[in-house]
């Protein structure tokens, strides 16, 4: 019981952050609307609350949210259940169907993790201070390639799955227009693989947006985009890289 009320206090909170201000409402469709247009299909792969669910419908996407946690995928179905261009996939992703492990943080569900090297890199780490991982629940896997099957080929994929992502990115051969992943100071390796993959991919253009400013920088190549993830500092903490084919 006083774990469930945990939970649901951490979603409220995360509810409030994402959902509460308006300009960065704004400040999200204007980034989105670079890759997203209406009548496109979307991936949100680690949906959360789905303030990004909300921009790409203001977009006038069609999405997929992909959401493996209990609570999160309640709230998902809650806010989103009525609206027929949105469909729940309550999944992890990776390069493999079947069944993985998430590490929960029952106090802040959005760095809930399938990646024990994750919790491994935020112990102890400045930034990451108080954060607890206190629960297991095992979910199901699918991949990229098993949604588009399902789903169809979409415009943009946005995968944000706390040191997840490259495992996230083996589980696609067939590239899409453009999509993004979360990058973390503490997991640099994991961001390079990513980078990695999307080149082999056949992506040739970068940019990212650090924390949540929803402001994207130049534009650059691998090479380039890698060389700026080194040079951040580590109170950057995290951000995302976008990637597109031309």
């Amino acid at each position: 019981m006083f774990e469930t009320l945990r939970t649901a206090r951490a979603v409220l909170r995360s509810l409030r952050v994402y959902y509460g201000h308006r300009e960065r409402h704004t400040a999200m469709d204007s980034l989105y609307s670079e890759f997203v247009h209406q009548g496109d299909l979307v991936f949100d792969v680690g949906a959360h609350v789905g303030d990004r669910v909300g921009a790409f419908r203001r977009l006038g996407a069609k999405v997929v949210a992909v959401e493996p946690q209990p609570a999160l995928a309640l709230t998902l179905s809650a806010i989103y259940g009525r609206d027929k261009s949105v469909i729940l996939e309550r999944k992890a992703v990776g390069r493999a169907a079947g069944e993985i492990t998430l590490q929960v943080n029952i106090d802040n569900p959005t760095v809930t993790t399938a990646s024990d090297a994750f919790v491994k890199a935020a112990d102890g780490a400045a930034g990451w201070e108080g954060q607890r991982w206190g629960k297991s629940i095992r979910v199901p896997m699918t991949t990229l390639d098993a949604l588009i099957a399902a789903h169809g080929r979409p415009a943009f994929i946005k995968i944000d799955v706390e040191g997840f992502e490259a495992e996230a990115l083996a589980g696609l051969t067939q590239p899409v227009k453009a999509l993004s992943f979360e990058f973390t100071t503490i997991q640099r390796d994991i961001a390079r693989a990513c980078i990695e993959r999307c080149t082999a991919l056949g992506y040739t253009r970068f940019n990212a947006a650090l924390g949540e400013s929803q402001q994207l920088g130049e534009w650059r190549n691998a090479t380039e985009i890698a060389r700026w993830l080194e040079g951040l500092p580590h109170d950057a903490n995290s951000g995302d890289i976008y990637a597109r084919l031309d």
